[in-house]
């Protein structure tokens, strides 16, 4: 087993993990530490070190609201310790490895945890790289900065730092990318066969970077979990990102309320302090997302993908059943079609057609898995479009357990494609350790190949997973009993909704 490695900077030395097969690397240096005068740069290359650096804890948490104070779901199920370490000096990733020697050259995840660009770090306990590693991945998480660390725009900086005027949660990101390229080699991995992934604001990471053409070559697949998120009931949405001269003057605001003048006076500013003073900001005004720089960010990522203008790689994605549905806010019957003309136009009367416009809830009616037919709507342009690829769709539908009665909320299906579930509270029983196993499996091999298909691990074939492409729209259920390919299954409504969605993502 590899327990020492030579990085760039210095020699690092990992722990063994519960199983001793297995060597995880925890809190390694992938840039300087972003403080001081680097507060709100682009990340700086990282110090060389002497001697052997003990890799066997993470990294303080990039600053955050402190985890675990609430009552909400996301504490119940991993934001649990109020006292995990945080730190402005964040920029450090982590590596799992099964291989014995650096000429193995296995296939390398490269994760970026989600949390709404807000709050989140790859030390939650669901992120566990250890069960993939044992499928012959090399696992790498990234930690990177989020809400104003990492996405104020203002306008001292862009006249400054033209170059690199917000977005260094991002920048983050593609620095350890780029640590990857040149490093991961010494831990068994080929920097050749990476794969990209994350789930709902990590999933739209992966798209920023799939639509940042600086980082062509530097991975070959992507993973987008619970990301591609649009209405088809209504322009813009989630991912959208913001431009660069509205964000600024959402930073001028912010220095305001800071009471200081310039961004020298905000960078000398205590980093806990301004954690806080964001807080109580926020409140009221806009948080900090990706901004239209015009540098890394040229362009809503959803529309990029359609129009095939970003890093040309297969993708997987998909959704969860019960997270962004959307519904057109009519109060009768009358209003719906109204509202439907108005929103659908041409397509209003084939909607009005199908029962389930008639669908009637408790916010309005047509309610809709608007993920679940971005997804799709993707997946159908890139089809149609000059570089067509072979991308695969699912929809995480299983039952989950516990005394808040959760269904398949927005993030469980982390427990299972990491196969971690051993670590959860939930009263999870074997099927659902059957099909944990059986998303990992799938997982590895797209990560290793590119097609998800395989063997299972008492040698049986899993249930075959089809691209989704025009003539063979196929969808992989994984359900509380096991996966379940549907291909062509879709209803005229579902169509439809596709359709909408993708129109109004190819009009930007």
């Amino acid at each position: 087993m590899i327990r020492t490695a030579k990085t760039e900077n210095g020699m690092v030395r990992g722990i063994e993990a519960a199983d001793p097969r297995i060597t995880a690397f925890k809190g390694i240096p992938f840039a300087a530490p972003p403080v001081g005068e680097n507060r709100w740069r682009a990340p700086q290359p990282a110090a060389d070190w002497e001697g052997v650096r003990e890799a066997y804890r993470f990294a303080p948490i990039s600053m955050q609201s402190i985890p675990g104070l609430g009552t909400d779901i996301y504490c119940r199920e991993w934001h649990v310790d109020p006292q995990i370490d945080m730190d402005e000096d964040c920029l450090y990733l982590n590596v799992w490895t099964g291989a014995k020697d650096a000429q193995e050259k296995r296939p390398v995840l490269v994760w970026f945890f989600g949390g709404g660009l807000q709050c989140g770090y790859p030390a939650e306990m669901e992120f566990d790289g250890e069960r993939l590693a044992r499928r012959g991945i090399v696992v790498v998480s990234v930690n990177y900065r989020v809400n104003v660390f990492g996405y104020l725009a203002h306008p001292d900086l862009t006249a400054q730092q033209p170059e690199a005027p917000s977005n260094f949660g991002s920048l983050d990101q593609q620095a350890g990318l780029r640590w990857v390229a040149r490093n991961i080699a010494a831990f068994g991995g080929d920097p050749g066969n990476v794969t990209i992934a994350g789930q709902s604001a990590g999933g739209g990471s992966v798209l920023s970077q799939m639509s940042c053409k600086d980082n062509e070559g530097l991975f070959q697949k992507a993973i987008i979990m619970s990301a591609m998120i649009r209405s088809p009931y209504r322009k813009g949405g989630i991912g959208d990102p913001e431009k660069l001269d509205s964000a600024e003057r959402n930073g001028a605001a912010f220095f305001d309320f800071l009471g200081v003048k310039t961004l020298e006076e905000a960078r000398k500013l205590d980093a806990a302090f301004i954690r806080d003073r964001y807080d109580e900001y926020t409140r009221e005004h806009p948080a900090m997302f990706t901004v239209l720089d015009n540098r890394f960010c040229v362009g809503d990522p959803l529309v990029l993908y359609a129009k095939g203008e970003c890093v040309d790689v297969a993708v997987m994605a998909g959704n969860t059943g019960d997270e962004f549905h959307n519904e057109i806010p009519a109060a009768d019957e009358a209003q719906l079609e109204r509202m439907a003309r108005e929103l659908l136009g041409e397509r209003a009367e084939r909607f009005l057609a199908c029962p389930e416009s008639r669908v009637k809830t408790e916010r309005g009616y047509a309610p809709v898995s608007g993920i679940s037919c971005t997804v799709r709507s993707e997946f159908l342009a890139n089809a149609g479009g000059a570089k067509p690829r072979k991308n695969y769709y699912y929809s995480f539908q299983a039952d989950i357990p516990g005394w808040d009665d959760p269904g398949t909320f927005h993030s469980v299906d982390l427990w299972f494609f990491f196969e971690t579930l051993a670590k959860c509270w939930r009263p999870f029983v074997g099927r659902h350790y059957d099909l944990a196993r059986q998303m990992c499996n799938y997982w590895a091999n797209f990560i290793a190949t590119g097609n998800p298909n395989g063997k299972d691990a008492d040698g049986s074939d899993m249930p075959y997973w089809d691209c989704y492409t025009p003539e063979h729209r196929t969808r992989m259920l994984f359900t509380g009993e096991g996966p379940v390919a549907q291909t062509n299954q879709e209803s005229d409504f579902t169509r439809l909704i596709i359709e909408q969605i993708g129109d109004m993502i190819g009009r930007g």
